[in-house]
């Protein structure tokens, strides 16, 4: 049995993992950015300045995944219109893009700004957690800017198929931070120690360099003359615009309606207390390594499916997706048994405090279970996204995580008393019910356009 449905799919595995991989890499530069984050918090800073770390991270996790998600509606255009060998279109969808993500940047910045270092003050967080969250929260903030940049460019390579470019300035970006970031917070080299503070200027110093060597890459590079041949920097056309935002707001609906839902659970743990916050913290970090990852398979499905929509080799796509469905399996499944079997080994990565190891210990054993069902909802939003179908997939996000997740979440974890524990099988069977429903969305399009064959 498994070794046919090997040989059926063995081509397609190896075509996805040739393409996911660069992409998994580049994907996880993100995540790790606010890993290092808090292992050089934790480490050097104390467990007060890492749950500030937790409650900010929280915050902007939805803010960055806003401007993500908009960025990705440039990918499947870019991979049908290439599948399609319309190469100029690729250029002015990319003058497009970027105009409409720089903007988006702005007004995300101005969210962070003038509506969240508003209201932080009055969500039932410690006072010394939030006046170290706020200097911290300014940096991150302003690097939403040159990120969005960086997310132009990048999708516009992944969507042509190029993919380790991206992956090379997100590995370089990434160490660049770690050494900024452990030279800032601890203070060396005639450097005051800045505390929790360092972190957030070593990730904007980082982000902002690597917005402009990916964008020096793309306009000088010889593999994209073809594409930019009618690239105008300044150039935006009305139908153009629509067909991005079209995919890119849901996409945007998408994953903020996920995050935020972690995000609302890091505010409910926080009215729990610190030490608890800091746990959420670890375990969610380290969940989220593996999240970005199963994202990257799921970019990796996008351009798949988006190059046969633009061949109509509709059988080809379902079969590509269906691999791209294993792959993960098997991915979340090993991830899943290390996060049971080192749980106790894990959190010392972050932290030595003995109390918030002993609850991060028992949250990622709950995280190993919910991988699977993290990994293989993110990748069927991927295939649909290459489709084309991008609104009851959001519909299907909202339901799951916002009707059934944390109204769960909040009644076993604080109703009836289970705290950070109960907040976590909420969240859990969230991410079921997303997971089989998208599955379910998956089986019924796919069909569909292989019967118009």
């Amino acid at each position: 049995m498994l070794s046919t449905v090997y040989n059926k799919y063995k081509a397609y595995y190896k075509d996805n993992l040739l393409l996911a991989m660069p992409i998994v890499v580049s994907q996880l530069g993100h995540t790790l950015v606010l890993l290092a984050d808090s292992v050089i918090v934790g480490h050097f800073a104390g467990t007060m300045q890492l749950a500030a770390v937790s409650l900010v991270n929280s915050i902007f996790m939805l803010i960055m995944v806003l401007g993500l998600g908009i960025s990705y509606g440039l990918t499947p255009l870019i991979a049908q219109e290439n599948g399609r060998k319309n190469y100029e279109e690729c250029g002015r969808l990319l003058s497009n893009s970027l105009i409409i993500n720089f903007f988006a940047s702005l007004l995300l910045y101005g969210f962070v700004q003038i509506g969240t270092l508003l209201v932080i003050d009055h969500i039932g967080q410690s006072e010394e957690v939030v006046a170290y969250a706020k200097p911290y929260l300014t940096y991150l903030g302003i690097s939403i800017i040159p990120l969005m940049i960086f997310q132009t460019f990048k999708q516009f390579t992944e969507g042509l198929g190029f993919t380790k470019q991206a992956m090379y300035v997100s590995i370089w970006g990434n160490l660049l931070n770690i050494i900024l970031g452990i030279i800032f917070v601890k203070g060396m080299f005639g450097i005051s120690p800045m505390g929790v503070k360092g972190v957030g200027l070593s990730t904007l110093i980082d982000r902002s360099l690597m917005a402009v060597v990916m964008a020096v890459y793309v306009l000088k590079s010889k593999l994209f003359k073809v594409y930019i041949t009618k690239l105008k920097l300044l150039f935006i056309d009305k139908v153009r615009t629509v067909k991005i935002l079209r995919i890119g707001a849901p996409v945007a609906l998408q994953y903020s309606f996920e995050i935020s839902a972690f995000s609302g659970a890091a505010i409910l743990i926080g009215t729990i207390g610190a030490v608890e916050q800091a746990a959420h913290q670890v375990a969610i970090n380290l969940a989220a390594v593996t999240y970005m990852m199963s994202s990257g398979i799921a970019s990796a499905a996008t351009i798949k499916t988006g190059n046969n929509i633009g061949m109509r080799n509709f059988t080809d796509l379902r079969h590509s997706a269906i691999a791209s469905y294993h792959i993960v399996l098997m991915f979340m499944i090993v991830t899943a048994l290390l996060f049971i079997c080192a749980h106790n080994i894990l959190p010392y990565l972050y932290t030595e405090d003995q109390a918030v190891i002993s609850i991060a210990a028992q949250l990622l054993i709950i995280a190993g279970f919910f991988q699977l069902f993290d990994g293989t909802q993110v990748v069927g939003l991927g295939i649909l996204r290459g489709v084309g179908d991008v609104n009851i997939p959001t519909l299907i996000t909202f339901v799951a995580y916002w009707i059934i997740g944390i109204p769960l979440g909040y009644l076993l974890g604080i109703t009836l008393g289970l705290g950070v524990y109960g907040i976590w099988y909420g969240l859990t069977f969230g991410l079921l019910t997303a997971s089989v429903l998208l599955f379910i969305r998956f089986q019924k399009r796919t069909r569909f356009l292989m019967n118009r064959i």
